[in-house]
């Protein structure tokens, strides 16, 4: 399977954003804190959303799918262990540990996987975790915890980690006594599982940089609709951007994406801002910028691969920095091999920007890297085939469609 892509074609139109696959998965993995129904709105057919749902199918939880939408059940009784063929393929499915630590007392979970865009070690999952009184058993390839009982601690997170907030609001919702963690990620996404929680009946408040949860001895079901897909949103207001052209978005929280609106107004795109819609109109090359990745509100290294992809035929020289995956940039010698000029070194990419890239074959190593290389061979002279389309539908729902629609030509083929 893969897209073949020619070159040159400008975008026109609008894209509605679906559901935030990073706010589904989270909340997927909340569904273990109860045996009620958790129903989940506005969810996107992704094969990262088919993983989480295989799951916590096995781990004992019956999921219908209805259209946008599902419903997770009590099924089989909760067992301990996650299965590695299902958390080996993506590492938002280590989320489980928390939940099924709190219900059970143990957990066995395997070390995660997902992208290769950089180390990302669980270390503060795990200390996290044993400050809430969890006795850990750190071995080549799973995690083994358990515990008598989660007592609610103070914890500060050395880096506001998104997943590692996440597996402690989920397991202190069912901890004795209240959890104070300090440092958190406050990425939207985030604050969409605290909403699921609450929903639950889970006891949450945030105040500043701290969030603090009261503790529950059980939590009831819930029904939640997910935040838009900022990561989306961004990635089509760049194909916007790169090809010249004037694209909406819709169904979107333009507050999420302030970042994102601020770096292509700076560099030369009119971006206008409606009440849940944003347009892009592109100019023929973008002005050069330097720009840093950074935990939210910052802008995001989600979107660095595809804003690389954009300054790649900047007209003078960018810098893009990332703070959050320094080694984030092993796309850039597909992009170099399309004719861009881009040297990596110590975290950031300089990026002189060339008249025009050329088409070429290229793979995609992981969702957002995949991304950019599409982006880039929209706006190529030639024709550009992308191997690796499985990486590129882990977060994008039929992104051929969606670009065809906007007058790209691109075809998904065997």
């Amino acid at each position: 399977m893969h897209l073949s892509i020619r070159g040159g074609t400008t975008l026109s139109g609008t894209v509605p954003i679906a559901g935030a696959k990073n706010a589904v998965l989270p909340g997927c993995a909340a569904s273990l804190l109860t045996d009620e129904p958790v129903i989940i709105h506005r969810v996107p057919r992704l094969r990262d959303v088919a993983t989480i749902i295989a799951v916590i199918s096995e781990l004992g939880k019956d999921v219908e799918y209805r259209d946008d939408t599902i419903v997770i059940r009590h099924g089989a009784p909760l067992h301990s262990q996650a299965a590695r063929r299902y958390v080996e393929q993506m590492r938002a499915s280590f989320l489980v540990l928390g939940p099924i630590l709190a219900r059970l007392g143990r957990a066995i979970v395997p070390l995660p996987g997902g992208c290769t865009i950089g180390p990302r070690p669980v270390d503060y999952h795990l200390q996290g975790l044993s400050a809430l009184g969890a006795r850990v058993k750190d071995g080549m390839d799973r995690v083994v915890l358990t515990a008598d009982e989660l007592r609610g601690a103070r914890f500060r997170l050395p880096y506001p980690s998104v997943g590692a907030t996440e597996q402690l609001l989920m397991a202190a919702a069912l901890a004795s006594g209240e959890t104070v963690i300090e440092n958190p990620a406050r990425e939207p996404e985030v604050f969409d599982l605290v909403s699921l929680l609450t929903q639950m009946g889970a006891n949450i408040e945030a105040d500043q940089d701290v969030f603090r949860v009261r503790g529950r001895t059980e939590l009831g079901g819930g029904e939640h609709t997910v935040i838009p897909d900022r990561l989306e949103a961004g990635t089509y207001l760049i194909a916007g951007a790169i090809t010249a052209g004037t694209v909406t978005v819709t169904d979107v929280r333009p507050d999420d994406l302030t970042a994102v609106v601020a770096a292509l107004g700076e560099s030369g795109v009119h971006v206008a801002v409606a009440d849940d819609a944003i347009t892009v109109d592109g100019n023929d090359r973008p002005r050069p910028i330097t720009i840093t990745t950074a935990p939210y509100p910052g802008f995001p290294t989600d979107l660095q691969p595809p804003l690389v992809a954009l300054l790649a035929r900047a007209d003078g020289e960018s810098v893009v920095r990332d703070t959050v995956f320094p080694t984030r940039f092993g796309y850039v010698a597909a992009l170099n091999r399309m004719g861009a000029k881009i040297a990596v070194s110590t975290g950031a990419a300089r990026i002189t920007g060339v008249d025009g890239l050329t088409g070429t074959d290229l793979t995609a190593p992981d969702i957002r890297a995949g991304a950019a290389l599409v982006l880039a061979a929209l706006t190529a002279d030639g024709e550009s085939t992308i191997t690796g389309v499985d990486q590129i539908d882990r977060g994008y729902t039929e992104i051929e469609r969606k670009l065809q629609k906007l007058g790209a030509k691109i075809d998904r083929r065997d």
